[in-house]
């Protein structure tokens, strides 16, 4: 994929990226969680904004849009069936709609669970997760089901394993002291951690991270079935 990937810290633990096609000089966002570190990064690169694509309405990946939005003129583009919860959507997309990003050719993929109606976009080799999958975890499932968050894992999981995964927020660190409980004999697991406080101690993001690491090493991904991803997600949410 002839582009270029930014990972941008926002709020207190939340990611916004900047997809930039190479090619095309097209420049897309994903989540808005505030506006000055992405203004900031687009001046530091000298892209302009084209569009902005919303994983789900949760505050913290749509609060920052006012700002962006009087300083740029992106389109903005969401779930169609989440209309009534976004901020209005000039590009209103289904599960299975393609979509380009310049020359990037992007597919969205419904990974309701966290919320309903939460989508993630899949590009060549990197996919936008939002809260949905992350390095290590999931999210909550606030508004869907146990089965319906473990079938839309399951369909991350099915993407090419050198995919990069690309989440919301950096959780990872906390979530390795969970998995550990998990797998405490998971040699995998274990190399990785040593890697995650090396990179924390040194200020750096856990994210993205690779699929096939996730794979290896993430307990909710490899749960085999939704009964079972049930009992690991409900002991993530007293942990």
């Amino acid at each position: 994929m002839n582009c270029e990937i930014l990972t941008i810290p926002c709020l207190a633990d939340n990611y916004a990226f900047l997809l930039h096609c190479n090619t095309t000089g097209t420049t897309a966002l994903i989540d808005v969680p505030e506006a000055a570190p992405v203004l900031a990064a687009l001046a530091q690169k000298g892209w302009a904004l084209d569009m902005v694509l919303l994983t789900h309405h949760h505050w913290d990946h749509i609060d920052g849009l006012p700002d962006l939005l009087a300083e740029t003129s992106p389109k903005i583009v969401g779930a169609a069936k989440d209309v009534d919860r976004l901020p209005k959507l000039d590009i209103a997309l289904n599960e299975g709609d393609e979509f380009t990003v310049g020359d990037l050719k992007g597919r969205v993929i419904d990974v309701s669970g966290h919320t309903i109606n939460h989508i993630a976009f899949a590009f060549e080799g990197a996919v936008f997760t939002g809260d949905s999958l992350f390095s290590l975890g999931c999210g909550r499932v606030f508004e869907g089901t146990m089965p319906m968050m473990h079938e839309s894992l399951q369909k991350l999981a099915a993407l090419p394993p050198d995919t990069m995964v690309y989440s919301g927020h950096e959780y990872t660190l906390e979530n390795a002291k969970f998995s550990l409980t998990i797998e405490p004999d998971n040699a995998a697991l274990q190399v990785r951690i040593k890697d995650i406080k090396r990179l924390r101690a040194a200020g750096i993001p856990t994210v993205p991270s690779l699929l096939s690491l996730e794979l290896a090493t993430n307990p909710f991904l490899r749960a085999q079935s939704a009964e079972s991803f049930a009992k690991i997600r409900t002991a993530k949410d007293s942990f």
